[in-house]
């Protein structure tokens, strides 16, 4: 059971340091890599010769935590864990700090915003990496409420330009 406590927050914290997008938009490497993670993790938490009652209670222990984690992330520190959604890119420009920080490639934007149907960077109001690792892509000459950017990293950016247009 300390196994899997230990296992379960070196996780959280790889995924706190390495960013969301670890865990999303997996190619054939990242699969494998995911896959050895829980090969790893899974000889760690159960041990070895693996049996039936280690298996059961490794499992057990990580929903545990999970529902545990779930239910007090708003408590103060375990909310840090999770990552907020931030702007990557506001009227066409990155938003090159929050670009490093979330360690997307602009390679990846790019390919979102092409199966997005953008072909060109003029016609995005704005790309943000949300807390799932997921891109959404708003387009210019739509109006965003700016409710809907509250609590995004940098949405001063997108509204910024918006607030200055006449009308």
């Amino acid at each position: 059971m300390l196994s899997a406590l230990g296992i379960y927050l070196t996780f959280l914290v790889l995924v706190r340091i390495f960013g969301v997008r670890v865990l999303s938009g997996w190619n054939g490497f990242d699969a494998v890599i995911i896959i050895m993670f829980g090969a790893v993790a899974g000889r760690v938490i159960i041990g070895h010769p693996p049996t039936l009652a280690s298996g059961i209670v490794g499992l057990g222990t990580l929903m545990l935590l999970e529902s545990i984690f779930g239910a007090v992330q708003s408590v103060t520190g375990i909310r840090h864990i999770n990552h907020k959604p931030r702007v990557i890119m506001a009227h066409g420009k990155f938003v090159v700090r929050h670009l490093k920080r979330s360690h997307l490639a602009p390679a990846e934007v790019y390919a979102a915003l092409r199966k997005a149907g953008v072909s060109q960077l003029s016609q995005v109001q704005c790309v943000v990496l949300e807390a799932t690792g997921q891109l959404s892509i708003v387009r210019e000459g739509v109006e965003i409420d700016p409710q809907l950017l509250r609590g995004v990293v940098g949405a001063d950016k997108v509204l910024k330009k918006r607030s200055g247009r006449p009308g």
